[in-house]
């Protein structure tokens, strides 16, 4: 597998997006085939798992998937080298009334409480999951510095970021101290494209959620996208391969994450990292989607 910078962190080129275990899917997978999806993630090589406190079936359930993530590791032996980010400051209570909190309480009750979810002492990635809007950007920043500097996190990412909110992390956190990015990029959904290129220009590592188009439409990625699916053939690949190689070649600070909750998909995802895409080929991806 090989392997890309994500803060302090050397991961796999290739997350797992762990949120279909909890959210988005109808039905649920069971918690068996969750764990069997980290496991076979793992066995490919992956070493990048990517959750929230949100992702739950339901508002009295948060903290459901990365309680799923923290059982999936430690049923599968030795993964002392797998690095799990989670995320917080998006709000669920009674009747699913869903908001933001970037208030240094509200933070700090967020990163104990998945602590205990994940079963850890200190959390690999901590990211801001979106803004709130009635706070100052820097200022919940610095809230995730200090707990930084108190131990309850190692390393630091900001999520669903523009330009300019990018620029005041970096600011906060100082030289190599913003680990990430985590944005919306996919062939359907390019307006992070500015960010992307803004990560790399910084040493940042970005990461694409749904980079394959969403909960849904990963089946029909080389239906919409006919390059995507013209290109697998030529290579005896899937087109969601084709995709994410894609993504890749953007730049080596491009870690996509899709969200899987077979095996199969996970497996065949982690294949991307092996696929080299050609200078003709992007450049006809490009042409067709530009």
């Amino acid at each position: 597998m090989q392997t890309r910078q994500l803060g302090p962190f050397s991961v796999s080129a290739i997350g797992l997006g762990a949120m279909p275990f909890s959210l988005g899917r109808t039905p649920a997978p069971s918690e068996e085939q969750a764990v069997d999806t980290v496991h076979a993630a793992l066995d490919a090589g992956v070493t990048f798992i990517d959750t929230a406190d949100i992702y739950a079936p339901s508002w009295d359930q948060m903290g459901h998937n990365e309680r799923i993530v923290a059982t999936a590791l430690r049923s599968y032996g030795d993964t002392s080298h797998v690095v799990v980010g989670t995320k917080g400051g998006i709000t669920r209570s009674e009747g699913e009334q869903w908001g933001r909190d970037g208030s240094p309480d509200y933070l700090r009750r967020a990163v104990e409480a998945s602590l205990r979810a994940l079963d850890v002492d200190v959390i690999d990635l901590y990211q801001w999951h979106r803004p709130d809007r009635w706070r100052v950007y820097g200022e919940v920043v610095q809230t995730l510095k200090d707990l930084q500097t108190e131990g309850k996190i190692r390393a630091v990412g900001i999520s669903n970021a523009d330009v300019e909110e990018i620029d005041v992390a970096l600011e906060v956190l100082g030289e190599g101290g913003l680990a990430s990015v985590q944005n919306e990029f996919s062939p359907r959904f390019r307006s992070s494209r500015a960010e992307l290129d803004h990560c790399g220009e910084h040493g940042v590592a970005f990461l694409p959620w749904s980079p394959l188009g969403g909960t849904g439409a990963a089946g029909d990625v080389g239906a919409i996208y006919p390059a995507f699916q013209e290109i697998g053939t030529e290579r005896g690949v899937s087109p969601q391969q084709v995709v994410l190689a894609w993504e890749l070649s953007l730049g080596t600070h491009v870690i996509p994450i899709p969200g899987a909750s077979r095996p199969q998909s996970i497996t065949d995802s982690a294949g991307a990292v092996d696929l080299q895409l050609s200078d003709e080929e992007v450049a006809r991806i490009e042409r067709q989607y530009t």
